[in-house]
């Protein structure tokens, strides 16, 4: 196998954060031993998460067995999505902003066309519906739950509890068209094509609010992983809030 040098564009921050949490891993199920420590064990799974490497190269770059490698990935990702906050806990957070901007993205997995409830119709492929809550100047607060892509922005919104938790305290929120109906706090641009000067002036000031969003979505996928999951759709969820962990452990 041939062996080559790799890096990620993550801090020593991220890898003494990750570090910490792999330590205390072990204590708490009573494991005595690891083929690797939780000193090497974190940039695998860093490696993974940024960059997208597959088991075989981790495999191979490491010197474990690719069992070993899926077992460590497991165990770091279970082990980050256990800390990412609820949507009680960001709501301390966004409480304290002027605005939050929420909108949806789609996460691309490996499927096959038969697998209708994950085939986007929006999108035109297969993937998991993800809501995304950003501050107003664009930076990643929180990631929902990944529901199948079928799943429409505002259904998915409503059944994870946003849009009546935003209702409760009181806070403005801006999203796009697909969010029509939400009604209560959240502020959506006008539709139709034949709009009213003030209407189009409307949404473009509204635009210009919402596009800040578009920052965390970059964020988000800026873990190449998810730019096409091949796990089960079952650990889309737990992938999604580890990196959005590390991405708050690392600012």
């Amino acid at each position: 196998m041939l062996a080559y040098p790799s890096s990620t564009d993550l801090s020593r921050r991220t890898l003494r954060f990750l570090t910490g949490q792999l330590t205390a891993k072990p204590r708490k199920i009573g494991t005595r031993w690891r083929r690797l420590p939780a000193s090497r064990q974190a940039p695998l799974a860093l490696a993974h998460l940024r960059s997208g490497d597959t088991y075989a190269q981790l495999a191979a770059g490491f010197g474990i067995e690719i069992a070993t490698v899926y077992r460590y990935l497991r165990e770091a990702v279970e082990a980050l999505s256990a800390i990412a906050p609820s949507l009680t806990e960001a709501m301390r957070t966004i409480r304290s902003k002027a605005f939050v901007i929420l909108d949806g993205t789609l996460l691309p997995i490996d499927r096959i066309a038969a697998d209708t409830p994950y085939h986007s119709g929006k999108h035109q492929r297969h993937g998991m519906n993800v809501q995304v809550l950003t501050d107003p100047f664009g930076r990643l607060l929180r990631t929902s739950q990944a529901p199948p892509g079928s799943t429409r922005d505002l259904t998915a919104a409503r059944h994870h509890g946003i849009i009546e938790a935003l209702a409760e305290a009181g806070l403005r929120c801006w999203a796009d068209k697909a969010y029509q109906g939400a009604d209560g706090p959240v502020r959506v641009p006008f539709r139709g094509r034949r709009l009213k000067p003030w209407k189009r002036r409307h949404n473009t000031t509204h635009a210009k609010i919402r596009c800040l969003g578009e920052q965390a979505m970059a964020t988000l996928k800026g873990w190449r992983l998810q730019r096409k999951l091949r796990c089960s759709t079952n650990r889309v969820t737990d992938f999604v809030k580890a990196a959005l962990v590390l991405h708050h452990a690392s600012t």
